[in-house]
């Protein structure tokens, strides 16, 4: 009886979780050479397949790029045809094959070895022609296909791939590449925006700053708060520095108290102390901020504690910051 869709689903998860476990036995001394001979190179990795084989080598490639590992993918057929020149002594080949056959990688080993480019290859056979000429040998074979016929490359592609993670993630390591060096090479991604985007860059500044002094006039103060639209001002000392802060939910709490508003001034009702941030602080602190204290706008202050910006929530979630806190 044939299986449902849900089990045959099902029964392919489970030949390709059965291929990767398998891997882990292969992660030897032979993985280790590879990635220290890598680690050592001064050039990049060239990695080189066809098919499947070579859509696989492409998104090794963009992982060891992602995580400070130079890397180009190289199509064996171009390579033959021109783009063999941008290879060079310095580098190192990964060449990715099932059966360690292929013939248009077996053509390459040659002219490889002539330029004095080192070989890693990554096989599913490794006493093929491939892995014979190879100075390391990464094992990748699988017991089966997911294809009922085995034969649709399904659990050596998916093998093949997280050998690639494991390569990329141990150059990762010894290279002591961290978060922010990921970061840089993520700069329009969340994580970039998260560690790189500062302050000064998102706050409002110069006459976008809603300010007023502490003797002004309950209604002087809120016809500049409606002007900035930031939804808060900025009360200042004869100084400059900052004295306290008035936002709309100090106007709501203060005429849930009384309507007998039109004798106060900013000093009586603003909110002394606020919470304040530096224009070289991540923006993401920012909104760290604003989330554990249930604000929305931060003052943004120079050294003498005088308003240089104002930093508000929205800014932030349009940037692209996320309210995920974690780093």
């Amino acid at each position: 009886m044939a299986l449902s869709i849900v089990e045959k689903g099902k029964e392919v998860v489970r030949i390709e979780l059965c291929a990767i476990a398998s891997l882990e036995d292969r992660i030897n001394e032979q993985f280790e050479h590879a990635v220290k001979m890598i680690g050592s190179s001064t050039g990049h990795v060239i990695v080189t397949g066809m098919g499947k084989s070579g859509l696989i080598a492409r998104k090794i490639v963009a992982t060891m790029n992602s995580t400070g590992t130079p890397a180009i993918f190289v199509h064996p057929t171009d390579a033959i045809h021109g783009d063999l020149g941008i290879v060079s002594k310095d580098d190192v080949v990964i060449m990715i094959s099932k059966s360690g056959e292929t013939e248009e990688l077996y053509q390459l080993i040659p002219l490889f070895k002539r330029i004095g480019t080192r070989l890693i290859a990554m096989v599913g056979n490794p006493n093929s022609r491939l892995g014979r000429n190879a100075e390391i040998v990464l094992d990748i074979s699988v017991k089966e296909e997911a294809c009922p016929h085995n034969l649709a490359p399904t659990s050596s592609t998916t093998a093949t791939l997280v050998m690639g993670d494991a390569l990329a993630v141990a150059l990762l390591e010894q290279r002591n590449f961290t978060k922010e060096d990921f970061a840089m090479f993520h700069p329009g991604g969340n994580l970039g925006k998260r560690l790189l985007l500062k302050t000064e860059e998102i706050m409002i500044k110069g006459d976008g700053i809603p300010i007023v002094k502490p003797s002004v006039s309950f209604k002087d103060a809120i016809i500049v708060m409606t002007s900035k639209r930031l939804g808060a001002t900025c009360v200042v000392n004869e100084d400059g520095s900052l004295a306290g802060i008035i936002t709309d939910g100090d106007l709501r709490r203060l005429l849930q108290k009384t309507t007998d508003v039109g004798s106060l001034t900013a000093e009586q009702i603003m909110t002394k102390n606020p919470h304040t941030i530096t224009a070289d602080m991540l923006a993401a602190v920012a909104l760290q901020e604003m989330e554990q204290y249930n604000i929305t706008q931060l003052v943004v202050v120079d050294d003498q504690h005088k308003p240089i910006g104002v930093v508000h929530l929205h800014d932030l979630v349009k940037a692209g910051l996320s309210n995920d806190n974690s780093f």
